[in-house]
C-alpha cells in the first residue's frame, strides 16, 4: 500500500517573517525555490500515482521544482482563510487582543474578523484524504500545499480533531509521510527534507 507525502511549499517572504499567509498569493523566495529543488532527488524514488496541489502559486511552483508534475489542482488544499488576521504575525494579534492568541485554540472565525473555522478546514481535508485513500492501492500520493492546512490534514489522517494540528509543526520546504502500521493510519516521517 502506498503512502501520502505532504509537502509544504518553500519559503516566501511572509513565511520567513511569520506572517499568516492564507489566500494571499505570494511567490517563492529564491531560497524557497532552492528548498523545492533540493527535494527532487529525495522524492524521485517514489512512485507517485497522483500529485494534488493547492491552486496558489507558491505550492504549484514548489511541486514543479521538486519534480512533482501536478495531476490535479485541488481547491480543498488551499491554506486556511485567516480573515482579518491575514498578513499579521501571532505576536501582533496577541498584542492587539491583550493575551496570547493561537489559531489552534482561538481560531480565525470571529464576528469582527471572519475567517475560516478549523472544523470547516477539517471537512475540506477529509475530502482530500478520501480522494487520496482511493489511490493508495496503486502507489504513493503527494499533496503539495501549506503549513496549517497540512497540519490539520495530518491530524485528521490520525483520527484527531483539527485542533490537534498544533502538534505537527512543518517548516517551509519540508515534508511528512502518512502511512499505515498494522492497518492503522500512522505518521511514518515528519519535517523531512
Amino acid at each position: 500500500m502506498g503512502e501520502i507525502v505532504v509537502l509544504r511549499h518553500g519559503q516566501t517572504e511572509w513565511s520567513r517573517t511569520g506572517q499568516h499567509t492564507g489566500t494571499t498569493d505570494l511567490p517563492l523566495l529564491p531560497e524557497g525555490e532552492e528548498q523545492a529543488r533540493g527535494l527532487r532527488a529525495v522524492l524521485a524514488g517514489r512512485q507517485f500515482v497522483e500529485v494534488r496541489v493547492s491552486p496558489l502559486v507558491r505550492a504549484r511552483r514548489t511541486a514543479e521544482l521538486a519534480g512533482l508534475p501536478a495531476t490535479d489542482v485541488d481547491p480543498d488544499l488551499v491554506e486556511i482563510d485567516y480573515g482579518g488576521y491575514e498578513g499579521r504575525t501571532t505576536a501582533e494579534i496577541s498584542e492587539e487582543l491583550g493575551r496570547e492568541w493561537s489559531i489552534w485554540r482561538d481560531g480565525t472565525a470571529t464576528a469582527a474578523m471572519p475567517g475560516e473555522a478549523l472544523d470547516d478546514v477539517g471537512r475540506r481535508v477529509d475530502r482530500v484524504l478520501d480522494r487520496a485513500r482511493a489511490r493508495l492501492g496503486e502507489g504513493d500520493v503527494a499533496l503539495v500545499a501549506h503549513g496549517h492546512v497540512l497540519r490539520v490534514l495530518t491530524a485528521r489522517w490520525l483520527g484527531l480533531a483539527p485542533e490537534a494540528g498544533a502538534l505537527f509543526a512543518l517548516p517551509a520546504g519540508r515534508y511528512g509521510v502518512l502511512g499505515h502500521e498494522h492497518g492503522r493510519p500512522v505518521l511514518t516521517g515528519w519535517a523531512l527534507g
